[in-house]
């Protein structure tokens, strides 16, 4: 059983009662990377069983540019389990191993910027068969709260994340794709777990960058900002099964030209201990997400990202949100 830091507890893993808030989201996301194969991607359930849906979203990024993506709510009825739209979670070893698995058809974007337009890019990209079937085993402890006093005195429409927590992971397993011969998956990943009320649109904007240099050596760096200049900027560094806090973190961003697509990104943070640590990121693959709600957008900038701290060379997912307000 992994090491757990902060006040969970292993059934913590498993689905949790469901809050009578209509905004309560209870979701998990795994991400990985395979270094040899240069194959990486995200899987992601969010269940709104209040709103009588969930949200599910699987992206695979192959080594040539293109991103195999899919987004549904399906209907759900209860929060007993992660298993919506052809997605599954199982916990098979609390704190320790779970699986993921999915089967359905998935878009195959040459051009996944595209996606920025999300009905024209379902009309325009064709579908293709796809299952993912991987097995996460942890290589770090689980860090993270079941309750966060910030959150929990604001009302349920201004909430983001109560109740969160995650790990670094190790990922095998297999994708197969149609018409494709299967990928056998051995790489590096970091998982997460939210419970609470949630609107994507609560905050005004985040970094939050994942990153593994191998199985000893793994980051996360965190940077939230709300209303009335409220910004929240930190992180872990997991090195040899040790946490260390990041106390400090900025996140410098390289755009695209006319665009707000990230392709380049330089992190400078130091840690409890007072070490500075300056990385580097360089994005390899990129698509481009968004939520609405009451003429509020939210868009999510999704970049397969390669790191480099001093001589060491990783990967990971740099996740931007930006929230435009309404009119």
């Amino acid at each position: 059983m992994a090491k757990i830091i902060g006040n969970l507890v292993p059934a913590d893993d498993f689905t949790h009662p469901l809050g009578p808030e209509l905004n309560f989201n209870e979701s998990m996301y795994f991400n990985f990377h395979d270094p040899l194969r240069q194959v990486g991607g995200f899987v992601r359930l969010g269940n709104r069983a209040n709103e009588r849906r969930a949200e599910m979203t699987v992206t695979l990024y192959l080594p040539d540019g293109r991103v195999y993506f899919m987004f549904k709510r399906p209907e759900i009825t209860h929060n007993d389990a992660f298993d919506a739209g052809g997605l599954k979670f199982e916990v098979l070893e609390p704190t320790q191993r779970l699986r993921t698995h999915y089967r359905g058809s998935m878009l195959e974007m040459a051009r996944p910027r595209e996606m920025a337009d999300p009905k024209r890019a379902f009309t325009e990209n064709p579908l293709r068969r796809v299952e993912i079937d991987l097995e996460h085993d942890a290589v770090g402890p689980i860090y993270g709260h079941s309750q966060d006093e910030s959150e929990q005195n604001r009302d349920a429409e201004n909430q983001f994340a109560r109740a969160h927590y995650e790990q670094h992971m190790r990922i095998r397993g297999r994708i197969e794709i149609e018409g494709t011969p299967a990928i056998e998956i051995d790489g590096l990943g970091l998982r997460d777990h939210s419970w609470g009320p949630r609107h994507w649109q609560a905050i005004e904007g985040y970094e939050w960058l994942t990153m593994n240099f191998g199985a000893d050596l793994g980051l996360m760096v965190s940077v939230i900002r709300r209303g009335d200049d409220q910004t929240r900027r930190g992180g872990v560094m997991i090195r040899a099964g040790h946490l260390e806090p990041l106390v400090e973190a900025t996140v410098e961003i390289d755009w695209e030209e006319g665009t707000p697509f990230h392709r380049a990104l330089c992190v400078h943070a130091r840690t409890a201990a007072g070490e500075s640590l300056e990385i580097t990121g360089r994005v390899l693959g990129f698509i481009p997400l968004r939520n609405r709600r009451g003429g509020t957008t939210t868009t999510i900038g999704e970049g397969l990202t390669e790191w480099r701290l001093g001589e060491q060379v990783g990967y990971g997912l740099s996740e931007l949100l930006r929230t435009e307000p309404a009119g």
